[in-house]
């Protein structure tokens, strides 16, 4: 009689709590758990920050500001990540996450206001590259598909309570306190982080691989994208300012993006470049229409702030139960990311019902729980597919080009709609025919979604 041979023992998946991965899952669930509580608190406070601050006219621009900062950072945070580990690139991202946090709450004017949200975008930029790197650098293939699920689900607790609690607060003691109350959490957080922090290791960039072009491009695509944005708001009351924004942030946009991203990208080669382009075409159908969903029932429905927040509530738990249905699909990455852009399709044109007169502005909860699904499905999808297409030397920049197509997708959607939004009129009548102009967009997009979905297989 012989021992059992290794091949005789049955494979057992690694699990994201087992030993070997725990301090770091731990570690990455508490810091996105508090990254979403202000996710989801800001985006409910936002119309009563325009209005104390007299930003309506910049509430696209608020949330455009943050995406923008993270677009700059998400290509340095690569970078650096691949040369000396996501260690430091994790720990300046926090910090400056946290500074503009109290900055936002101790702004006295809206300009004040959109510079600590591109502060904030900084050091939320770093931050998730970092994550990603750490997931690439930390867990086993087979197990990367349960911690982004993870990461996913860890999004649940504030989505049930963040929207209500930030309501509460804005409502009682002002929102500036919802920026306040979030800075403390950072400590223990940090504390959790230490022993997965320690295992940060330095990466092996690929050969030839220069910083500073990257690093130029990165701020010729972010300059770009804000000037773009600036000029689409202007030219409609200033049309020669506006018109030569426009052009002139379309220019750097040209000169920058493809240098950020895979060989093939901006033509949807087969492959990695298509993978990375979805994340963008997902988060611009998405997030388009999430940031003004708030602002569409207090202005149209006349809802409270906590209760229009229950909308976005119900987005994060569908998009929570997507990453977990993914995490235990057995399906290709086509088809199951055919099937996310489909259902944020549905969730987009479901919510444009809430402009109806005689409909009420409870139809978006249903319509966004269907859309946050797609997104769950989606987004998690296209993390793993893109780490299972990359080089381990060129995780890094890969899951930088990843981010920058997520945030510039979400800064151009929300920008675009914003200046709709300034362009149409701030009447709630006028803000109803706005968010029937950025639905119908944003469903454009995602039915696009649908089509290219097949191109990931290479």
């Amino acid at each position: 009689m012989t021992a059992p041979k290794a091949l005789d023992t049955p494979y057992a998946a690694p699990r994201i709590f087992g030993p070997e991965y725990r301090a770091a899952s731990l570690g990455i669930l508490l810091c996105v758990t508090l990254v979403a509580f202000e996710g989801m608190s800001v985006g409910v406070v936002m119309p009563a920050i325009s209005e104390e601050l007299d930003a309506l006219n910049l509430y696209g621009m608020s949330f455009s500001a943050f995406l923008i900062g993270g677009l700059f950072a998400n290509v340095v945070a690569g970078l650096w990540s691949d040369r000396k580990g996501y260690g430091l690139p994790f720990i300046a991202g926090i910090t400056l996450f946290v500074i503009g946090m109290a900055l936002a709450g101790a702004a006295l004017n809206k300009e004040l206001f959109v510079l600590a949200r591109v502060v904030q975008g900084l050091g939320g930029g770093s931050t998730i590259v970092a994550i990603y790197v750490m997931i690439a650098r930390v867990y086993a293939p087979e197990a990367r598909g349960r911690i982004f699920a993870a990461i996913s689900a860890a999004w649940v607790v504030p989505a049930m309570v963040g929207p209500a609690v930030a309501g509460l607060v804005a409502d009682t003691v002002g929102w500036r306190w919802v920026f306040y109350g979030i800075c403390p959490l950072i400590v223990p957080a940090l504390l959790m982080l230490l022993p997965a922090l320690r295992q940060s290791s330095r990466g092996t960039p690929e050969p030839g691989a220069r910083a500073l072009p990257r690093v130029m491009a990165a701020a010729a695509t972010a300059g770009g994208a804000a000037l773009l944005l600036f000029g689409v708001d202007r030219v409609h009351t200033s049309p020669v300012e506006g018109s030569l924004a426009t052009v002139g942030g379309l220019a750097l946009l040209v000169l920058g993006l493809p240098r950020l991203l895979p060989k093939g990208a901006l033509r949807f080669a087969r492959g990695l470049p298509t993978t990375i382009m979805m994340r963008g075409m997902y988060s611009a159908a998405f997030f388009g229409v999430n940031s003004f969903i708030p602002l569409m029932l207090t202005q149209v429905k006349q809802f409270g702030t906590a209760e229009a927040g229950i909308a976005l509530t119900t987005g994060a738990l569908g998009w929570s139960a997507g990453a977990y249905l993914q995490s235990r699909s057995g399906y290709p990455a086509e088809k199951l990311l055919r099937i996310g852009a489909a259902a944020v399709l549905v969730g987009v044109l479901g919510t444009m019902l809430t402009a109806l007169p005689l409909v009420s502005g409870w139809i978006a909860v249903p319509a966004w729980i269907v859309g946050g699904l797609g997104m769950g499905i989606s987004v998690t999808t296209v993390g793993v597919t893109m780490l299972r297409q990359s080089p381990e030397a060129e995780q890094g920049k890969n899951s930088a080009a990843m981010q920058v197509m997520d945030t510039l997708g979400s800064a151009l959607a929300i920008g675009v709609g914003g200046a709709l939004i300034n362009l149409i009129g701030h009447a709630p009548a006028q803000i109803s025919t706005g968010f029937v102009v950025i639905a119908l967009l944003m469903g454009a997009v995602s039915l696009a979604a649908v089509v290219i979905a097949s191109r990931v297989r290479t």
